[in-house]
């Protein structure tokens, strides 16, 4: 059942939900795994927006995991419909209008669950101490066949096998190749605003528990209800790599922020101007970079990624399925005994997974210069019918 993972110590470097899916995946095949997460513990930093998970891809991990029953108790029905909004606030287009699909068998139903609550069911799925918390990676030396792993709270590690699901800034990553990712030319500004009822009064009615998805033609804002009674928003828009730095804005600063989004959207309606006005801070800023579509490499005997480790791209609503579609099959290449060996079984799993990333960051290209160009809000209504 473990495959050429028999008596192998199996060491990830990094506990999101791909890390965690993966040390699921392994550990019911009786693999030794252990997750190096650099938080310090699992409630010192609050997880970030509401995620879809697909049929084909998150649902299936899961239903393979056997936490189908878990995700059910956990997922909030209704959170996965949208609304469409000119900048004026009226509703183009209503998911809360039409039939609902709310169907864990149909292909079309892809239901949300804040990123929190699906860390916690992973969390809950693995035997205790598996998640090593307060290591964040500081360097890897190759130590024959092993790797003697170091981390910045000065603690050390040994493993057969190192898999990097440490993220789009991942460390990992120059192990395996010099490929850099490229900048997409898109600056998502993200923030929370807290007790949306009262906070953002206007616009917690407009969400209705769901979504909210409004253009202008060179930006675009994304607004999210949460269980935990708050919402998530993003601006995302054209910007220069540096502009962030170049700006001078201290987006620590309410002052600040509140004028630079007033300018911004200026010529949007004053329900905007909730958002700022209540927000949590600091805001965050994420560049968004993408990996080059042919990018490859040859494969290590002992080491890869998977998730935003191997194919950062602009946001597309695949991030969270990719990554735990890729611990699948990175877990079932693995235990395979067909492989004569974990660098055949590596290369498997590597050739396969990097087809589907430079797909879906093509995709996700096209989607990102559509949704920040003129008729954007049409494009969208029809990607909706």
């Amino acid at each position: 059942m473990k495959g050429n993972l028999e008596n192998k110590r199996v060491a990830i470097v990094g506990g999101g939900p791909g890390g965690l899916t993966l040390a699921r995946l392994l550990q019911l095949k009786g693999v030794d795994v252990k997750v190096y997460e650099r938080d310090f513990n699992k409630d010192v930093r609050v997880q970030g927006a509401t995620l879809d998970l697909h049929f084909e891809s998150g649902l299936k991990v899961l239903e393979k995991a056997g936490l189908m029953d878990a995700f059910k108790a956990n997922y909030r029905p209704g959170a996965d419909k949208g609304r469409i909004v000119d900048t004026r606030g009226k509703i183009i287009h209503d998911d809360h209008e039409k039939e609902s699909y709310e169907d864990f068998g149909d292909e079309r139903f892809r239901p949300e669950i804040d990123r929190g609550p699906l860390r916690n069911i992973l969390l809950h799925s693995l035997q205790p101490d598996t998640v090593i918390w307060d290591s964040q990676f500081k360097s890897m030396l190759q130590v024959g066949d092993t790797w003697r792993l170091e981390f910045k709270n000065g603690t050390t590690a040994t493993a057969d096998i190192v898999i990097g699901a440490d993220g789009a800034n991942s460390k990992i990553r120059p192990f395996i190749t010099p490929i850099k990712p490229f900048y997409s030319g898109i600056l998502i500004v993200q923030g929370n605003v807290p007790n949306s009822e009262t906070g953002a009064s206007k616009i917690h009615q407009l969400l209705k528990g769901g979504k909210i998805y409004a253009y202008d033609g060179e930006k675009f804002l994304h607004v999210s209800s949460k269980g935990d009674g708050s919402l998530d928003f993003y601006v995302s828009c054209k910007k220069d790599e540096n502009w962030a730095h170049k700006s001078g804005i201290d987006f620590s600063d309410k002052a600040q922020v509140t004028t630079w989004f007033k300018k911004e959207f200026s010529e949007w309606d004053r329900i905007w101007f909730e958002l700022p006005e209540n927000v949590s801070f600091p805001l965050l800023l994420r560049p968004q970079y993408c990996m080059p579509l042919d990018q490859n490499w040859s494969t290590l005997p002992n080491l890869t990624i998977l998730g935003d480790a191997a194919h950062p791209m602009p946001p597309s609503g695949e991030g969270v399925n990719l990554a735990m579609l890729d611990s699948l099959e990175l877990s079932e290449c693995l235990t395979n005994e067909n492989f004569k060996d974990i660098q055949t079984a590596i290369a498997a799993y590597e050739k396969q997974m990097l087809v589907r990333a430079a797909k879906e960051a093509k995709e996700s290209l096209e989607m990102t210069e559509w949704m920040h160009s003129e008729g954007a809000i049409a494009k969208l209504v029809q990607m909706f019918h």
